[in-house]
């Protein structure tokens, strides 16, 4: 039966943050090889080879595209971003699935690191730490998928703020906008505003380019309607309601089973409404045996 197997089960949840738990795992351990290196020995060498700068890139240290996101200016900066981190992939773990939800962390790791160079060459030195291009990617991919959720924080850490992911987003956004133009730009500004809206730019891309269009928020895309007094009246009819042959049981486990590892390597998102109804379907069924 489909509830036999592991991710039909209640531990389903812990697998997907099982993945949240390698990201923050791994960030972790980063945090604390680099700040023994910075406190025991006095040394920088985890960031003149893991952090991302211009002199890194010249040097061939490509992998420090991805390796930065790892690593942090201090524990504010690490508790901050792994927090977010772990609330938000919450929710969107089940949504994306683990391998697209690493793939869109690592991506938006990425494209924060390639703005950021982009704008470092306006002033020399400096280097780049941290993992808010992706915690800013996962926050507009977020407001995708739910702009008018209401969601409560706590303001430093006190004050209950609850605002809706739509207007956090918009509020971020113009914050690395003028930081980007008035303080970073000018060299004015530590804070690498150019890597959060590189984030954000990532997160957007994943979901119009790759999520959007093929999983289950598809239909979301504004339409072209024709106009009311245009239209034909429709004539009644009863739907036309898709059904599952339940006469060949052999079959239908077989597409579900199918189904299933659809879900559990690519997210619930990725299904397609024929392979939701089927679903939907053999999910009545069993419960009316």
């Amino acid at each position: 039966m489909i509830y036999d197997r592991p991710y039909m089960r209640s531990d389903f949840g812990r697998r997907e943050i099982s993945v949240l738990a390698w990201i923050i795992g791994i960030t972790i351990v980063a945090f604390v090889v680099q700040t023994i290196f910075r406190v025991w020995f006095k040394s920088t060498f985890i960031e003149d080879i893991f952090a991302l700068s211009q002199i890194a890139m010249a040097n061939g240290f490509v992998w420090s595209l991805v390796t930065y996101g790892f690593l942090h200016a201090g524990p504010l900066h690490l508790l901050v971003n792994l927090l977010v981190t772990f609330f938000l992939g919450r929710e969107l773990l089940p949504i994306l699935g683990p391998a697209r939800f690493v793939g869109l962390y690592i991506g938006a790791v990425i494209v924060g690191g390639l703005t950021w160079l982009a704008v470092s060459f306006t002033h020399t030195g400096g280097i780049l730490l941290g993992g808010s291009a992706a915690v800013f990617a996962l926050l507009t991919v977020f407001a995708c998928f739910y702009p008018n959720k209401p969601i409560t924080f706590l303001l430093f850490f006190i004050i209950p703020v609850t605002v809706k992911p739509k207007h956090l987003a918009l509020i971020f956004l113009g914050i690395a906008v003028f930081g980007l133009l008035f303080q970073e730009l000018p060299g004015n500004e530590y804070v690498a505003h150019s890597a959060h809206l590189g984030g954000m730019l990532a997160g957007w891309l994943y979901f119009r380019h790759v999520h959007h269009r093929t999983g289950e928020f598809a239909n979301v895309r504004p339409k072209i309607e024709v106009p009311k007094w245009f239209r034909r009246k429709a004539v009644p009819s009863t739907p036309n309601r898709f059904k599952v042959n339940v006469t060949r049981p052999r079959n239908v486990r077989a597409e579900v089973d199918r189904i299933l590892d659809k879900i559990n390597n690519s997210g619930f998102g990725s299904l397609t409404d024929r392979e939701k109804k089927i679903l939907d379907e053999a999910h009545d069924a069993l419960n009316r045996r």
